[in-house]
């Protein structure tokens, strides 16, 4: 399948040369997602057979009167490369799986990941989500944008009558960054000290997994399609990415080039991205990033105390900068 370009690409795009370096990213230029030189300390292979996850329960709800200082510690796997989102909390079931058939030449395990309770403590009958946060804080730190910090990842999916029975989101991967308005902190990893809260600088952008039900006004047939949306317009519009037409393994990444902006690439099967794979590039919600913090996973379902989110697998989430 082919994935439609709907932004005319600019002057430059950055690309991945044998041996995993490039040449230094430019102003205004596009990078391609895998681009530079891996980070090794963060992300995973999941190639561990003891590869385990401590959940320390009870997770964090979707409540505001439980945030993570009220309910610390929050999960996190043995290896410390991840650990539970400290808003919305993590999936309820986390589990390294054998890499299901396609995979990534050589990989013989992956995660699952899939979710129950997404909301509060009761059910709310509505989408929520859990978050699943790659740790760079306590590993790496932050990175500035000026590196042209990409990520990458491979998602497999179940075909579509394996899915949760609803429309809307499923599944999301995004990245956390800062905007200039961030204020200095102090202290070190995930547990900083801002002299404000942190979240008033940060957004999220990222891909959105959406599966869309209903009946054609024109024709009156039925359909059932699954997309990718990505977050978001300058006016914050979602942008229009590819219907998912291949289930089975989806590559996708993201870069921030340092004049903040966010690229998006995605394909289906485990190769590579190229500049092929382009979707779209934004300013998310009108900001520039200065600071790339992390990415994460979202699962989503429709938190009725008792249907299951779609199962996701993940596998070789991988960050790159240009230095």
């Amino acid at each position: 399948m082919r994935i439609s370009i709907w932004a005319a690409l600019p002057l430059a795009i950055v690309l991945a040369a044998a041996g995993g370096t490039t040449s230094t990213a430019c102003w205004g230029q596009i990078v391609v997602p895998g681009a530079g030189t891996q980070l090794t300390q963060v992300g995973d292979d999941f190639e561990d057979p003891d590869w385990a996850y401590q959940y320390n329960l009870p997770k964090v709800t979707n409540f505001e009167d439980t945030m993570q200082s009220k309910n610390l510690p929050l999960g996190v796997s043995a290896n410390g490369r991840w650990h539970e989102g400290g808003k919305r909390g993590q999936p309820d079931y986390i589990v390294r799986v054998p890499t299901p058939p396609g995979g990534l030449p050589g990989s013989t395990g992956a995660l699952a990941l899939r979710s129950l309770n997404t909301g509060s403590t009761r059910p709310t009958y509505q989408q929520q989500q859990d978050d699943f946060i790659c740790n760079l804080a306590d590993h790496i730190g932050t990175i500035p944008v000026g590196r042209s910090p990409s990520v990458v990842t491979r998602v497999w999916m179940p075909p579509i009558e394996e899915w949760e029975d609803r429309s809307g989101s499923h599944f999301a991967y995004r990245i956390s960054l800062l905007r200039p308005q961030t204020t200095a902190s102090s202290g070190r990893g995930r547990f900083r000290q801002a002299s404000h809260n942190p979240e008033d600088d940060m957004y999220w952008p990222g891909f959105f997994l959406n599966r869309e039900k209903g009946i054609d006004r024109k024709t009156g047939e039925a359909y059932d399609k699954v997309y990718f949306w990505m977050k978001a317009t300058a006016d914050s519009r979602a942008i229009n990415g590819p219907v998912v037409e291949e289930f089975g393994w989806w590559t996708l990444g993201m870069s921030v080039t340092p004049d903040g902006k966010v690229h998006y690439f995605a394909k289906p099967g485990v190769e590579d991205l190229t500049e092929k794979d382009y979707i779209a590039s934004a300013f998310p919600f009108g900001n520039r990033a200065v600071t790339f913090k992390t990415f994460f996973y979202c699962i989503c379902n429709g938190d009725d105390g008792k249907t299951w989110s779609t199962e996701f697998i993940v596998d070789d989430p991988q960050v790159f900068v240009l230095d």
